[in-house]
């Protein structure tokens, strides 16, 4: 059995073995990763053989650390990730590369079709008649999108969002509410065959598929780092947040979506959100008179020059084929968009 597993914004992780009677046997850990002292690798190897199989990604890493060499260092991965790509050999794990991605900019759309794209195109890929797919978003119109838990009444002041005329929609991931005027954002989705998160912890997968974005960033000279559970942070702040949601139909999918601030009126932001300093901070400022705008601030560039980088560099390391959405996409999206993400019912479901 073969397995492999990138750490985000470490190295890579390979591991071989044969399974006999339920065990590992005849392991073999490699990689590009660094590792002193040499023999330590042999040690590593060790305390997998007879490992059982329906051992944990952290029991695994446990037997590791057990067993390595006082003085041991480990750069750019650790006990853990080993087992990990374990778990990913064991579940016949894919990576990017086993996959011809495709790349969507359209629009604009509503904020209500946005939400339905998403489910529509998480279950075209789980049933696979789409191939795995990167989709950029542009808006009509300003919005809040508030977290499939969240409390309408908690997080959305009406009158804000009446005075600002911004549309307040609910979608079908978790996590916080997310503010957006057209121009000041990047929002995109990524629609993941869920093989390729086999085996992997689901806080480490959010890492894992925010992995390229931190190179593109960091190609653009911002120093970002992923925070967990699902930030994306800098210096000057917050940068991006994720979410997640998984299909189980047929082979089943990830829907993994996040916005970026690129330039956001915070005060406006206030006003429509009811937020507290302490997470204004978070977002990069401690006064409503200013702007959220990390990557216009530390790039120097235009929003759509942001956007060329982060494409050419997914396409740079997974590949990219330029796509549109299908007619019957576009179709059963604006079906949904009436009759459950443009509804009151759905909106206000934890009122």
């Amino acid at each position: 059995m073969h397995g492999e597993y990138k750490v985000p914004g470490g190295k890579l992780v390979v591991v071989d073995f044969e399974l006999e009677d339920g065990r590992l046997r005849h392991v073999r850990v490699a990689g590009d990763f660094f590792l002193e002292p040499d023999e330590a690798l042999e040690e590593i190897d060790r305390a997998l053989e007879g490992a059982p199989a329906d051992t944990d990604a952290n029991a695994l890493g446990r037997r590791i650390e057990s067993a390595l060499p006082e003085g041991t260092s480990m750069f750019g991965f650790s006990a853990e990730a080993v087992g990990v790509a374990v778990r990913r050999a064991l579940s016949h794990a894919t990576t990017w590369s086993d996959y011809d991605w495709q790349l969507i900019k359209d629009g604009p759309h509503a904020p209500e079709v946005h939400m339905a794209l998403d489910e529509v195109l998480t279950r075209e890929v789980a049933s696979g008649r789409r191939r795995p797919t990167l989709r950029f978003w542009e808006w009509d119109r300003p919005s809040v999108v508030i977290g499939s838990f969240q409390s309408l009444r908690n997080e959305v002041d009406p009158d804000g969002a009446r005075r600002h005329d911004v549309t307040v929609v609910r979608r079908i991931s978790g996590g916080g509410a997310m503010f957006q005027e057209p121009g000041n954002s990047i929002t995109y989705s990524l629609y993941v065959p869920e093989p390729m998160v086999h085996g992997m912890p689901f806080a480490d997968s959010y890492a894992y598929l925010d992995d390229w974005v931190l190179e593109a960033l960091s190609g653009l000279g911002v120093d970002a780092w992923y925070q967990p559970l699902n930030d994306i942070a800098s210096k000057g702040g917050k940068i991006a947040g994720a979410a997640q949601k998984r299909v189980s139909a047929h082979d089943g999918a990830v829907l993994h979506h996040v916005m970026m601030a690129y330039d956001i009126d915070a005060e406006k932001m206030v006003d429509v959100l009811r937020i507290g300093r302490e997470k204004l901070s978070d977002k990069g400022t401690k006064s409503a008179q200013k702007r959220v705008d990390p990557l216009r601030r530390q790039t120097g560039l235009a929003r759509e020059q942001v956007m060329d980088a982060m494409v050419a560099t997914f396409r740079e390391r997974n590949g990219l084929t330029e796509d549109t959405l299908t007619d019957a996409e576009l179709e059963t999206a604006h079906e949904l968009a009436a009759t459950k993400f443009g509804s009151r019912d759905w909106t206000a479901r934890v009122p």
